[in-house]
């Protein structure tokens, strides 16, 4: 049987959906020595899913630096903290690697920001958004994605939270881990379809804003 997917998925449905985490061990990595064994580990992967998060803004002109760099495996996920421990060497070897392929989302924003830390050559990074189109879908986000291809809600109440807190709480690291080792499942499961052509699309027609105005009244 054919798996449904559809140009755009309906936002109010998502939060119906059977929620998602992260299962797998989370370790913090907050100085550079942790980062050389967490780096030798990840390079010795088949694949590695990656994201980052930084300290929200609420005020204008405020601006803040890339706080986490989260690497996941299938199993395991490091929270690099970014905001404690600069760039080290290790780090900047990861992401110029050229040898295991690094799945993220919207990636081309995460590397401008991981730059402005410090500047380096990236490595072998794949962008999902530039997959999907191949099948169709119109959505971008990683929220919506997952909903489409998995039929399952991966929650995004942390995004906002704190990244530069001194302690990251446990909510905080499952929201992490969870997006990068999310990429990973995208990844798979949209090179799978793509090759096999075993979906079939759903082509959702735009309401007009009068349409949708008058359905609301």
């Amino acid at each position: 049987m054919k798996k449904t997917i559809y140009n755009k998925f309906d936002k109010e449905e998502i939060s119906k959906l059977p929620s998602v985490n992260f299962t797998g061990r989370i370790i913090v990595v907050m100085t550079a020595n942790e980062a050389e064994k967490a780096v030798n580990y990840l390079l010795s992967q088949d694949i590695l899913g990656v994201d980052t998060e930084t300290r929200p803004s609420f005020r204008k002109g405020e601006n803040y630096q890339v706080s986490l760099l989260q690497v996941s495996s299938r199993d395991i996920c490091f929270l690099f903290r970014l905001n404690l421990m600069g760039m080290p060497p290790a780090v900047i070897r990861l992401l110029e690697n050229k040898e295991v392929p690094m799945i993220g989302l919207s990636w081309h924003d995460d590397l401008t920001m991981l730059r402005r830390r410090t500047n380096f050559e990236p490595g072998r990074f794949i962008d999902i958004q530039d997959m999907v189109g191949d099948l169709g879908i119109a959505d971008l986000s990683l929220q919506k994605l997952y909903a489409n291809i998995f039929h399952q809600h991966i929650s995004k109440r942390q995004r906002l939270s704190n990244w530069n807190a001194d302690v990251l709480n446990d909510k905080q690291k499952i929201y992490a881990a969870t997006d990068a080792w999310a990429c990973i499942n995208l990844y798979d499961e949209i090179k799978r379809l793509r090759e096999s052509g075993d979906y079939e699309l759903i082509v959702v027609e735009e309401k007009d804003e009068t349409e949708t105005k008058e359905q609301q009244s």
